[in-house]
């Protein structure tokens, strides 16, 4: 069974270049480590502090070993380096989710 990852960022807003900054070099590692990535969602309209990173694993087991692989690998490693130098993340709560609305309709 896919579950699905949410984790919610709080970000201080005049540092959103550098959580973008954070959020592409994801974009990069986390596949390669084995997550199926949905994407991260920066600040646009409304808030100026929530930003969002979404990804699918199999299983809580599969997370442990991706998790692994990802403080291992050289980007994953200066990813975490680059967000505990630039402190732009003041706040990260991550949960855990399955599909529950499936199967979808067709459109129209």
């Amino acid at each position: 069974m896919t579950i699905t990852c949410f984790i919610r960022y709080e970000i201080d807003p005049f540092k959103k270049d550098d959580f973008v900054e954070y959020a592409r070099n994801w974009g990069q590692a986390i596949p390669r480590c084995g997550a199926d990535l949905i994407g991260y969602f920066a600040p646009h309209e409304g808030s100026a502090t929530t930003a969002w990173g979404v990804y699918n694993v199999d299983s809580l087991a599969a997370y442990e070993a991706y998790r692994a692989r990802l403080a291992a690998d050289p980007l994953g490693k200066a990813n975490y380096e680059l967000a505990r130098e630039k402190r732009f993340i003041l706040r990260e709560d991550r949960a855990f989710f399955r599909l529950a609305s499936a199967p979808h309709a067709s459109p129209g």
